[in-house]
């Protein structure tokens, strides 16, 4: 749900479908459980909240949530940001989902991440702290935004040195096809990110960009104490988490994460299963990977659950009654084995309040198939469905949002507020859409 900044220009390429914690033991997640019940998964959901500023409560399934994804390009000036909640007002939407942490940084008062360069020129400027201030005075909620695990562009690097990137390259995901290469280069010199960055740059279509790993206990700590300060010193409505998730199966093969692997797994390994691997290991630095698979997945996967939690956990303390969503692969057997991203035990375990599965078909089939499953998995709990506006025309979008209503879903989401008033249409035509798709009711 979210534009990315590579060449300067916004582009809609990071939510593809198809190409798309205290740390839990392994054995704790219940995969075969979810196999069962979500046999050829899908989901295709999103939810969110809404309620009066200063007094949020968990959403229920009765929410008629109508809200709007905010990429990071709008967030560049009071007048973009006045004229986003008018727009939104006028066309029926009640919450936001503005993205404050696009790429590890900030569009928010922030001391411990850098402020976002997009907003150099204008020192005085608070994003968040306008959007709330207009949004709730107009009766719009709002959820912060922030992209969990992706930190970087791999096309152009941040510009500021206090960045993760420069300041913790450790933290940063290996894919195993580098890691071999990255063994031989000091993890702190400007070679080792350059190659990383340059293998990311070659690997695009797949590749958003630099992710930071959940198996390193530093950047795991980062991103709680990000959430703590953020929640903390806004009057916020909601949590929204993106990019929980790998970038594929293929990482994190950094040096650190495969130590922490070893340590994690070496109590429970038998005598001859160590002799085994001590073994292999001189031959292969996978070895551990190489000889339990399962593990090594189910490892990643549960490093990644904790985050939620630590996240959660986070949140919690500086706000007890935030509203916790999270944005995910729809098809939910995609999400498990491909980005490691067990979305059906975060719900189980009520890591998070609302799914958001990100349903950006272009098929109503697929689409009304996709939020079924999702909604009857959810089993009550709020779902709202994203729908990939930026791909449809005004047209479909409605039918779209008329669909999520039949199925019974809590609400909806549109990505994005950027591409549905971007040239030749204008912010007029998100009031033409809200009358079409909410009726003049809902204003």
């Amino acid at each position: 749900m979210d534009a990315r900044f590579d060449d300067g220009r916004a582009r809609v390429d990071e939510h593809r479908p198809s190409g798309y914690s205290a740390v839990l033991p392994v054995h704790w997640l219940p995969m075969v459980h979810h196999r069962a019940r979500l046999a050829g998964g899908v989901a295709a959901i999103c939810a969110l909240l809404a309620v009066a500023p200063g007094a949020v409560a968990p959403p229920t399934a009765a929410d008629d949530v109508r809200a709007l994804w905010v990429t990071r390009a709008t967030l560049t000036s009071p007048e973009a940001v006045a004229q986003m909640v008018s727009a939104a007002k006028s066309g029926g939407f009640n919450a936001l989902l503005v993205q404050v942490r696009g790429r590890g940084d900030a569009y928010y008062r922030s001391s411990l991440e850098p402020r976002a360069s997009e907003l150099a020129g204008r020192p005085d400027f608070d994003p968040l702290g306008q959007t709330i201030a207009l949004a709730h005075e107009a009766g719009l909620r709002v959820h912060a935004w922030i992209a969990v695990n992706l930190v970087s562009s791999a096309t152009t690097l941040p510009p500021s040195r206090d960045h993760l990137v420069y300041k913790n390259p450790e933290w940063l995901m290996v894919p195993k096809s580098l890691a071999p290469e990255l063994r031989h280069v000091e993890v702190r010199s400007p070679e080792y990110l350059g190659r990383l960055a340059r293998w990311t740059r070659a690997h695009g279509d797949d590749v958003e960009g630099l992710y930071a790993s959940p198996l390193h206990a530093g950047a795991a700590a980062h991103v709680a104490a990000v959430v703590r300060e953020l929640v903390a010193n806004y009057p916020l409505d909601g949590l929204h988490l993106d990019y929980v998730r790998f970038p594929g199966s293929e990482f994190d093969y950094s040096r650190g994460a495969l130590q922490e692997f070893k340590r994690s797994i070496l109590p429970e390994m038998s005598v001859a299963e160590k002799a085994q691997v001590a073994a292999r290991e001189a031959l292969d630095p996978f070895a551990y990977p190489n000889f339990f698979p399962r593990r090594w997945a189910a490892f990643r996967r549960s490093r990644l659950t904790a985050l939620v939690m630590r996240v959660r956990t986070a949140a919690r303390s500086a706000r007890p009654s935030i509203v916790i969503s999270a944005a995910v692969v729809p098809d939910a057997s995609e999400a498990f084995d491909r980005r490691l991203q067990d979305w059906r035990t975060w719900l189980d375990q009520s890591l998070i309040d609302v799914l958001c599965p990100m349903a950006y078909t272009q098929e109503p089939g697929v689409f009304d198939a996709q939020v079924a499953m999702a909604r009857d998995y959810a089993a009550g709990r709020p779902v709202w469905a994203g729908i990939g506006a930026y791909r449809l025309s005004p047209a479909e979008t409605v039918q779209f949002i008329r669909a999520t209503r039949r199925l019974g879903t809590s609400g909806v989401v549109l990505f994005s507020y950027d591409a549905l008033v971007a040239p030749p249409r204008t912010p007029s035509a998100l009031a033409e859409l809200g009358r079409a798709a909410f009726g003049d009711g809902s204003h």
